[in-house]
């Protein structure tokens, strides 16, 4: 399943001119508010008819302008959950659930219900209203509501934006396990670097409605140059395997042979995670470090280093366990002689690896 993507399109203080091509998994379209990301979304929805537009979707033709080719809305089988639930207020869950099912005349599934129920941990909500559920569970119960109707793609305009911190904790492990079960290729949008590092398995970043970047989410992350939504949003994302639990309340992971301890997780050893190491918690010694109290240190090589405008600099280290980086000042990079091919320490404290900056790795991509 793949979906291609080329617009332009005039809008208010903003014109888009956008060319990409999202492949089976979940694709996200990051950058700051205002980028044009959700104008995209819409063109593919077909809920906005751009200027000039081509959108294939598997293989199917959504829009080509310059044939003639619009397909309207409510035939394209996309699935779009946005920012609020927009669930029916005097339905309760069950009925809305079923509500695009009804609407099409198509018989439920008795089957496919129960699995998304089971998949989105909703089955103890489904007699209640919406003015019942918390934030979390209404956008629990929209993502239902649109896998139930058999989508070929799933859209997610800021899934997360209308949620405090405790409600996005709570949603992330089902996006993620859509992601690994469902077999539906997501079209995904946010500012949030930490929710990107977590689900997609490619980013695409748009800044003033044009593609600054595409490509696997590990690499295109790790880019130095790369601040889409600000220095402090910059990170790299490493790929972990659970070793063991500690009675002190830590975890260690295998991360290409280094070892790193993180506040304990959820996931038994022998788990593939997603870790993000936000640049801004990273320090770098030209030596092993001494008489620390950081437990996480990954020895490597400086691969690049983008000096900003102000006073600081992204340092790229490319480690066994891949590629890092730390955020620090110009001055820094000159008291150390920093510059490529200079070895040196990547040193990261335990505690600053926040929970909503570990997932569960993405699993093989299914077909569609």
């Amino acid at each position: 399943m793949t979906l291609s993507v080329a617009l332009h399109h005039a809008l208010p203080g903003l014109t888009l001119d956008v060319a990409f091509d999202a492949p089976a998994g979940v694709t996200s379209l990051f950058g700051r508010s205002g980028a044009g990301k959700t104008s995209v979304v819409n063109a593919v929805a077909g809920l906005l008819r751009p200027d000039r537009a081509r959108i294939v979707l598997e293989g199917e033709v959504l829009a080509d302008t310059g044939r003639g080719i619009w397909l309207p809305a409510h035939k394209r089988r996309i699935g779009y959950v946005f920012q609020e639930g927009r669930l029916f207020p005097h339905l309760d869950v069950r009925r809305n659930l079923v509500y695009g099912l009804r609407v099409t005349g198509r018989a439920v599934d008795d089957k496919a219900f129960a699995r998304v129920v089971e998949m989105l941990g909703i089955g103890a909500l489904l007699a209640r209203r919406p003015g019942a559920l918390s934030g979390g569970e209404k956008q629990r119960v929209a993502i239902g509501r649109a896998l139930l109707a058999a989508p070929r793609m799933l859209l997610l305009d800021e899934p997360l934006a209308a949620l405090d911190e405790g409600r996005k904790a709570e949603i992330l492990p089902y996006l993620e396990r859509i992601r690994d079960e469902a077999g539906v290729p997501m079209l995904h949008v946010s500012h949030a670097a930490a929710e990107v590092a977590r689900l997609a398995t490619t980013v695409v970043v748009l800044e003033a409605g044009r593609v600054l970047r595409a490509g696997p989410t590990a690499a295109v992350l790790s880019d130095p140059a790369l601040t889409p939504t600000g220095p402090r949003a910059v990170g790299a994302l490493l790929i972990a395997r659970v070793v063991a639990h500690h009675d002190d309340g830590l975890s260690e992971l295998d991360a290409g042979g280094v070892r790193l301890f993180l506040p304990r997780v959820a996931s038994a050893p022998g788990a593939e995670l997603r870790v993000r190491i936000a640049a801004h918690d990273v320090i770098l010694s030209l030596g092993p470090p001494e008489g620390l109290s950081a437990l996480n240190s990954l020895p490597g090589t400086v691969a690049e280093i983008h000096i900003g405008d102000g006073p600081g600099a992204i340092v790229a280290v490319e480690t066994a366990a891949g590629r890092v980086l730390s955020r620090v000042t110009r001055r820094s990079v000159a008291r150390l002689g920093l510059a490529p091919g200079i070895a040196c320490h990547a040193i990261l404290k335990t505690v600053s690896i926040a929970a909503e900056d570990v997932g569960v790795q993405a699993g093989p991509v299914r077909a569609g």
